[in-house]
């Protein structure tokens, strides 16, 4: 059976950074993040007999290492259907890939539901969390809908996201700013690596729980400028961790820093506006939707123009059309 499914990308509002488990890929720490409108992946998926090893495009080439990393899905994914066919697997991003805007949580909440249901699978939004999170961590958030826990757990059985409130919950607006296009030359799971080296990373684990405690009160509350001056600080904790490692990564590039800049200029004009940024050079502007025309009025006028307007979005979900 040939299945196609569509998974939004997210942004992490309080940030997933270290393992406390590399095989399962158990997070140090919870997290909690919003899935994005028009930053999604779509992945067709067809299990047949006459293919004689896994064929995998992703955005219509094929990579070797890449592909590595969906065959073990694969395999994860034949060990619980019990079948042994080889997949046919195209897989397409209307956003750049590994370049900071969790493509791999995309592609792996995409690739997790279209290839459940092609294998003949039935799961729940729990079971396809945690079978999610196997192939990429935060692939996991992407599975529910809008905004979103994942509780780290123990164990594989209990580290899974949920779903706090519906996309239709806050009339939120993400502009994503662009700042560069290539991919990014220390990947999420190599710069998790190099924790162990920082030592300032303790403290930050020892803070981390109240941190999601207020996330969550500022949500339930919609507390706008709270909520966005604790999403600002705590993206550039994150980016004080990859600068603090060592070797250290400095994942900004100029226009970062400038759009940074340009976002804490709009606040001091009495616009609420706030930036978060994940393992990458690209910045996402948050603000509420009454002000999001002016904050692009506020880009333009700097030459800004290479930008993805988002809302909060429903999660994974199966589509009719397929890519093959």
């Amino acid at each position: 059976m040939k299945t196609t499914a569509v998974a939004p990308s997210n942004i992490a509002l309080i940030k997933y950074w270290g393992k406390k488990d590399e095989k399962l890929r158990l997070p140090a720490n919870g997290s909690i993040s919003v899935n994005l409108s028009n930053l999604t992946t779509t992945t067709t998926v067809e299990f047949r007999k006459d293919l004689k090893k896994d064929e995998v495009i992703i955005n219509g080439k094929r990579d070797e290492k890449k592909a590595e990393r969906v065959m073990k899905h694969l395999d994860r994914i034949r060990k619980k259907a019990k079948i042994s066919d080889y997949a046919r697997v195209v897989s397409q991003n209307n956003f750049p890939t590994a370049g900071g805007l969790a493509s791999s949580a995309s592609g792996f909440a995409a690739l997790t539901v279209a290839a459940t249901k092609a294998a003949g699978l039935n799961l729940s939004e729990k079971e396809l969390s945690i079978l999610a999170r196997q192939g990429s961590g935060s692939a996991c958030r992407s599975i529910p809908d809008g905004f979103v826990e994942w509780l780290d757990g123990e164990t594989s059985e209990t580290s899974h996201a949920l779903s706090l409130y519906p996309p239709s919950y806050w009339d939120l607006a993400i502009v994503v700013v662009l700042a560069g296009g290539e991919e990014k030359s220390v990947l999420t799971t190599e710069g998790m690596k190099r924790l162990d080296t920082n030592p300032f990373y303790p403290i930050r684990l020892s803070r981390i729980n109240e941190k999601i405690k207020k996330m969550k009160q500022y949500l339930s509350g919609k507390k706008f400028e709270e909520f966005g001056s604790l999403v600002e600080s705590e993206a550039l904790e994150l980016h004080a961790m990859t600068l603090t490692s060592s070797p250290p990564i400095i994942y900004w590039r100029p226009k970062t820093i400038k759009v940074m800049k340009l976002v804490q200029k709009i606040r001091e004009n009495n616009v609420p506006v706030y930036f978060t940024i994940d393992s990458g050079p690209h910045v996402c502007i948050i603000c509420e939707e009454k002000h999001l025309k002016k904050l692009l009025q506020m880009l333009k006028r700097q030459r800004i123009k290479d930008f993805i307007v988002n809302k909060p979005t429903i999660g994974a979900r199966l589509v009719d059309g397929h890519l093959f």
